[in-house]
């Protein structure tokens, strides 16, 4: 790599730098939002697979997928190349979300729910791949405490132009593909998988990654013990279960309630995942910034609340008003912006206290942690939603006409869940111990242990010295 890629001596990263590295999520946030939103109607009301079997096929895939996260977090962990750890498997996982991409998107007319099931499967093979050595490398990238928040608030902003882009192609398209309309998707997954070659091409040879010579080491169950009963770290997977719960009840039945229970039509709903969406633009590095003044937990803390506010008027106003209710998405996707954003920085300081308890680097193992909560916590949302709807005979297809009984059992769906749940997730950070002053301690042991070992390595030669670990020097 160029030595311009390196982070400055203040440990600042240049913003083009984190620019390109970010440029990844603008797929991977077209993506996210396809599988979350639109692929259950997709294959639900235009391949006319039962919603009850969609349900089971996003669920069943999803605790499949569980344990992949773990095993391949710890074999990131202990990865040793000439070009960094966590950068190569993230190229490795490119063909594999290339394909599944493709196949998810183009299934045959008479595709079943085993069809949905293989390349579900697959689509989230690749995307743990591709998200969780991407999501490890910014916490190598960025080792500061509000430098991480910087460097994830980029990555949340740059994310939310993907998936902007892609709801605004109805207009930049004058109406050839219509996001949640299926004869769309193809030509949607083409767009996603023309993009992957060259944003990933921006990461992999503009971002630097610190690469490690020391020996690797085969994972041990104790090593799995640590993560698993490190205090931050369950506290954080707990609140991050709440949080994804919350928003993640929504997803799955957006389009049917924005469509059936307030009246809007399918392109309208569309639209109004715009200002949703796109107030991550405003709200990323706005909760970034507050989060430098207050500490990542109380801001996340206040978003909670602050969500809780938001979605309650989003729900009171009247049926039908495109404005109001567009002021009111935004205000909800404002607040949601910092969870993500926020819980990602603090795992990568609970990395540091962790490899500072242990002498070993498990980053890869603490975002296993938290995409399984992502995971776990979509297929409860589907697996539970989705058969509720069933049972108080809410009917999927397009053009169906539902019964009073069925929209309100929809409303019901969307209005509590998201709001109990996220507040429970924030109360969980009550006590958090880990706060700016409590990391800039553990860093600076770290950078002490890191000197030493240098010392050791250069004094090797004339005086016999034992090495250790190997020193950690950034590549070129």
């Amino acid at each position: 790599m160029a030595s311009n890629t390196a982070p400055s001596a203040a440990g600042r990263l240049s913003t083009p730098v984190i620019f390109a590295f970010a440029s990844a999520g603008i797929p991977g946030a077209m993506l996210a939002l396809i599988l979350g939103t639109y692929l259950p109607r997709f294959y639900a009301g235009h391949i006319g697979i039962s919603l009850t079997a969609v349900a089971g096929a996003v669920a069943l895939v999803r605790l499949i997928d569980l344990g992949f996260d773990l095993v391949i977090g710890g074999a990131m962990d202990r990865t040793r190349t000439r070009f960094g750890r966590y950068r190569v498997w993230y190229a490795a996982g490119m063909p594999i979300l290339i394909l599944s991409i493709y196949k998810i998107l183009n299934p045959p007319a008479d595709a079943d729910a085993g069809y949905l099931i293989l390349w579900l499967l697959v689509t989230y093979v690749g995307t743990s791949i591709t998200g969780l050595s991407h999501a490890a490398w910014a916490a190598a990238l960025a080792t500061g405490y509000n430098e991480r928040s910087r460097v994830y608030g980029w990555m949340q902003a740059v994310a939310v132009v993907g998936s902007v882009t892609l709801l605004l192609t109805p207009l930049l398209t004058h109406g050839a593909i219509k996001p949640g309309e299926g004869s769309s998707m193809q030509a949607i997954g083409y767009l996603i998988i023309g993009l992957m070659p060259f944003t990933a091409a921006a990461s992999i040879f503009f971002a630097p990654e610190k690469v490690s010579s020391e020996r690797p080491e085969h994972a041990k169950f104790k090593d799995y013990m640590q993560v698993f009963t490190q205090p931050s770290m369950v506290r954080l997977v707990i609140a991050d279960l709440f949080l994804v719960l919350g928003p993640g009840t929504t997803g799955p039945i957006y389009i049917f309630f924005f469509h059936d229970a307030k009246g809007f039509p399918i392109s309208q709903v569309s639209l109004l995942l715009i200002p949703y969406i796109g107030a991550g633009l405003f709200g990323a590095p706005i909760w970034a910034r507050i989060a430098q003044k207050l500490g990542k937990h109380r801001t996340l803390q206040m978003a909670c609340v602050c969500y809780a506010v938001a979605q309650t008027i989003l729900m009171a106003i009247p049926k039908g008003l495109f404005v109001p209710t567009a002021v009111g998405m935004f205000a909800v996707g404002f607040c949601a912006s910092a969870f993500v954003l926020l819980v990602r920085a603090m795992v990568a300081d609970v990395g540091d206290e962790l490899r500072l308890r242990t002498g070993k680097e498990q980053t890869g193992l603490l975002y296993a942690l938290v995409t399984m909560t992502q995971k776990f916590g979509s297929s409860i949302t589907v697996a539970i939603v989705f058969p509720v709807l069933a049972f108080v005979g809410y009917n999927a297809k397009d053009g169906a006409i539902n019964t009073e009984a069925a929209i309100r059992g929809l409303e019901i769906c969307y209005l509590f869940a998201p709001i109990a749940l996220v507040l429970v997730g924030g109360a969980c950070f009550f006590g958090y111990k880990l706060d700016r002053d409590a990391h800039a301690d553990i860093r600076r042991q770290l950078d002490e242990q890191e000197a030493g070992f240098t010392e050791a390595v250069e004094d090797e030669p004339l005086a016999g010295v034992s090495s250790g670990p190997s020193p950690i020097s950034p590549t070129r």
